[in-house]
């Protein structure tokens, strides 16, 4: 089934211990767009400047990414500049320039509002309700969000928080959020107000995933050459909603889920090996199937 994105695309300037790139493709929906691709079909939603390259909207739409909901716009392209330190957790931003993405207020497309799958990206609170308002009887909403929205708008994004099935967002967020430093009370708390399930990315710990009546942890899978962690947490969401929408109209287990989880870390770990989308962009079902059984291998045991 349909799976809809609305988010970021950018240009990202980054500097990390192994590397240095200027102005390479980045943003929310582009790697979560491309990470979801290889198991669903996506329907994105974004805005771009005039300055953005048109091989990559080429690039997009011959995946099975339906590109009709980007807008590109007169003006500039948004551009994130920032730098890892060797704790590669943490992203220092140097600049953000939001250009068009500063009056993005996202239309889907008629034929949008009826997608059973949705992931409301790290944008405006308010503009995540407006999709919510769009959109028509989905089976499943997730939504991801970020310090900057957590500090200027924290009563819409409680409230929009409640009104959706997942939320997806790292653990320094989720102890902002809440105040609770513990993951699994901060999770408890969370679902509280609204949504049944809460997935942590952990960042080189892995994944805690908690519902109300189960809990699951993954690991992240230890790499001998990582660039950039620029938007793994995006591709992971991506891999996890692909997963789940490539379920269809079947009713959705909690193994699935767990499923979902380990897709999303398997190709966010290749994420990570390259600076930008160059990695995401050129796997293969049988990359993602080894990574898949690594997995298996490294958390396999017997007592």
């Amino acid at each position: 089934m349909s799976l809809l994105v609305v988010g970021s695309m950018a240009f990202d300037s980054i500097r990390s211990p192994f590397g240095e790139v200027e102005k390479v493709v980045g943003g929310s929906a582009t790697y979560f767009s491309l990470a979801a691709s290889y198991l669903a079909p996506v329907r994105l939603v974004s805005v771009v400047g005039m300055d953005f390259p048109q091989e990559v909207i080429r690039m997009l739409g011959s995946r099975s990414i339906d590109t009709r909901g980007l807008v590109v716009k007169e003006g500039k392209t948004f551009h994130w500049k920032g730098y890892y330190e060797y704790d590669l957790n943490t992203a220092h931003t140097v600049t953000t320039e939001l250009n068009v993405f500063r009056d993005f207020e996202p239309v889907l497309p008629e034929e949008y509002r009826d997608t059973p799958y949705v992931f409301l990206g790290n944008i405006a609170p308010s503009l995540q309700q407006d999709i919510l308002r769009q959109v028509r009887r989905p089976k499943l909403v997730a939504l991801d969000t970020m310090n900057y929205w957590i500090e200027s708008s924290p009563g819409p994004l409680r409230e929009v928080v409640g009104k959706v099935d997942i939320l997806v967002v790292n653990e320094g967020e989720i102890r902002m959020l809440t105040g609770e430093y513990n993951l699994v009370k901060a999770a408890r708390k969370i679902m509280g107000w609204g949504p049944s399930r809460v997935v942590i990315k952990r960042g080189e710990y892995g994944v805690l995933h908690l519902s109300d009546d189960a809990m699951f942890a993954a690991p992240a899978y230890p790499l001998e050459k990582i660039f950039d962690p620029t938007g793994a947490g995006d591709s992971f969401a991506g891999g996890f909603m692909g997963y789940l929408a490539s379920r269809g109209d079947s009713e959705i287990t909690e193994m699935d889920f767990r499923l979902a989880t380990m897709y999303g870390s398997a190709i966010a770990s290749y994420t990570v090996e390259a600076f930008s989308t160059e990695k995401l962009q050129n796997l293969t079902a049988e990359d993602i199937s080894e990574r898949l059984g690594s997995f298996l291998a490294l958390t396999e045991f017997r007592i």
